[in-house]
């Protein structure tokens, strides 16, 4: 195995070696997907990733020989590719890209690529929050049925690792807004839209742009198809659209079942129940018997219900599909009582809709939150602390909005910096009452990403079990 021709800043510019040689920018696990799809097709590819510490699987490039650009992206020297594939954490809007497309050298993303070859049936969800809930669900479901089903994209393993061989029968694709805005429209038989909240501020030029992404998934449905849309207002002029377009456009959110394909409603006797529909029949669990916590946890279980009860499984697998899913790591994770309390992980709450979810979840907790806001109002969860939250612990590099939050919501709260000394003096209040990390914000500023945070909250609490705080 050859290793890579590695250039630096320093290294002049050089022409690709053949007219039809594809750059591929940011050699992240999504760019090492396409360097392995582009490779096994005998594409000509030279790799770019601004960041010194990308680590690239050598394995991949087999006996090819791939030239690989670390450093800032050169214009110039992209202007000379064929086409250019782009990874969806590098920004579409990055100064030296927008440079490239305007000189009409070709540029997308890993979904082109995917939606060109593909052949199958393609289930797509996307949202800012609860893709990877409803697209697991849906993926542990769909497999009782014959053919089985394939979950990737934007979870888990790249959409390209998906079609190497043989396209699966099925497949269901977590796509983010960054997916979606770089690629021609997909058509998915079978399509849902969770949310939109604002997140990704960072990414987008603003709420506009970011909304147009997130509506691209529908934009080649018609006649068969199948739309999942909220039941909210907002959407109205979007289903009144596909319906015209002949799409079987189904609304999900809390009401009642006989208005909503799926969704929570609240029965007559205090309980709340979630719903789908199967054909004109409505079938229900009560929200108790669901071991996943939280009623955004509940609604993003009632849109997969509803994926699998139109590709034709009976009530009985989705309720036991439901009954035993237990939710995903750093999704309002339950890990257990410790010192008298129950600690929950949801990490992945990195915006404040997502932490609101959370919080309102629970009568009342003890909320470690904080980190990077990439520019979110915290102070839409005012009403969520002051009704759910007893104390509040802050970490992370941006703490004053988080006090402010605090001060006018009338709750308690200490910024203690980090997650090991949120969690110990978290556990030496004294009301017992459960203790949540769902930061609101983003984790870059401490950690490498939600999951390490998840990760060391998890330890930091299993070490108070053990006596090993510090």
């Amino acid at each position: 195995m050859k290793t890579p021709v590695k250039h630096t800043n320093s290294s002049p510019a050089k022409a690709p070696d053949s007219a039809a040689a594809t750059a591929i920018i940011g050699m992240g696990k999504t760019g090492q997907a396409v360097a392995r799809f582009l490779i096994g097709q005998g594409v000509d590819c030279t790799a770019f990733d601004e960041s010194e510490s990308a680590s690239i699987d050598m394995t991949i490039f087999d006996e090819q020989q791939l030239k690989l650009h670390i450093g800032q992206f050169n214009a110039d020297l992209l202007k000379q590719f064929a086409r250019i594939i782009v990874s969806p954490g590098v920004n579409w809007n990055h100064p030296v890209l927008q440079a490239v497309r305007q000189a009409n050298v070709p540029m997308y993303g890993d979904l082109e690529l995917f939606a060109q070859q593909y052949r199958g049936d393609l289930i797509a969800i996307t949202g800012t929050n609860g893709k990877t809930t409803t697209v697991s669900l849906i993926s542990t479901m769909l497999d009782v049925l014959p053919g089985g089903i394939e979950a990737g994209g934007n979870i888990g393993t790249p959409m390209l690792d998906l079609i190497d061989g043989a396209d699966p029968q099925r497949v269901v694709l977590e796509l983010s807004s960054f997916q979606i805005e770089r690629a021609n429209p997909v058509h998915p038989k079978w399509a849902a839209l969770l949310n939109l909240q604002p997140d990704h501020a960072d990414m987008h030029r603003d709420m506009a742009t970011y909304e147009a992404a997130k509506l691209r998934i529908s934009a080649l449905q018609g006649e068969g198809d199948k739309a999942m849309l909220p039941v909210e207002e907002h959407w109205d002029d979007l289903a009144n659209t596909l319906k015209v377009r002949g799409v079987f456009v189904r609304r999900f959110g809390i009401g009642p079942s006989d208005t909503l394909d799926s969704g929570v409603q609240l029965h007559d006797d205090g309980s709340w129940h979630l719903f789908w529909h199967h054909y004109d029949v409505a079938h229900y669990i009560i929200s108790d018997d669901l071991p996943a916590q939280g009623m955004h946890q509940h609604l993003n279980l009632a849109v997969a219900a509803q994926a699998a009860a139109d590709y034709g499984l009976t009530a009985s697998v989705i309720r036991q599909a439901l009954t035993s899913f237990r939710g995903l790591p750093h999704r309002l994770q339950s890990i257990g009582i410790v010192k008298g309390r129950e600690w929950y992980n949801d990490s992945k709450a990195t915006n404040p809709d997502a932490a609101n979810a959370a919080l309102t979840s629970f009568h009342q907790v003890i909320w470690i939150c904080g980190g990077l806001r990439k520019g979110l109002d915290v102070m839409t969860l005012k009403s969520a602390v002051a009704n759910h939250v007893e104390q509040i612990f802050i970490i992370g590099t941006d703490a004053k909005p988080f006090v402010e939050l605090a001060e006018l919501a009338g709750v308690s709260c200490k910024f203690v910096k980090t997650i090991q000394q949120a969690v110990k003096q978290a556990s030496q209040t004294q009301s017992g009452v459960p203790v949540l990390l769902s930061p609101a914000a983003a984790s870059q500023d401490q950690f490498k990403n939600y999951m390490q945070r998840g990760d060391e909250f998890t330890a930091a609490v299993e070490a108070l079990e053990s006596g090993q705080a510090s």
